[in-house]
């Protein structure tokens, strides 16, 4: 079961809270470079948007035949080649 804030808490995030962003140190917070092995979806879930697409049935049987959640393993697929198509452009420029 979950506890609330100390009182301790409540004035620390209250105080932070009346900081202005300038006023914020962030001296002590490591800035991310390397992207790569991040696990989308673990604290940010992006839009999901319906749409229709044709494709192969047998491409189809492939992708259900690990079972339920086949929707997300297209999706795992195509997020994969475009993190491919990326690195490759990253690459070239």
């Amino acid at each position: 079961m979950k506890k609330g804030l100390t009182e301790k808490q409540r004035k620390e995030l209250d105080a932070v809270t009346a900081m202005s962003d300038e006023d914020i140190d962030l001296s002590g917070i490591r800035r991310i470079t390397d992207w790569e092995g991040v696990r989308v979806g673990k604290f940010y879930r992006p839009i999901k948007q319906a749409v229709t697409i044709r494709l192969d049935a047998d491409v189809i049987d492939w992708l259900r035949h690990g079972g339920r959640g086949y929707q997300t393993r297209i999706n795992t697929l195509l997020r994969s080649v475009m993190e491919q198509q990326k690195q490759k452009k990253a690459c070239i420029t």
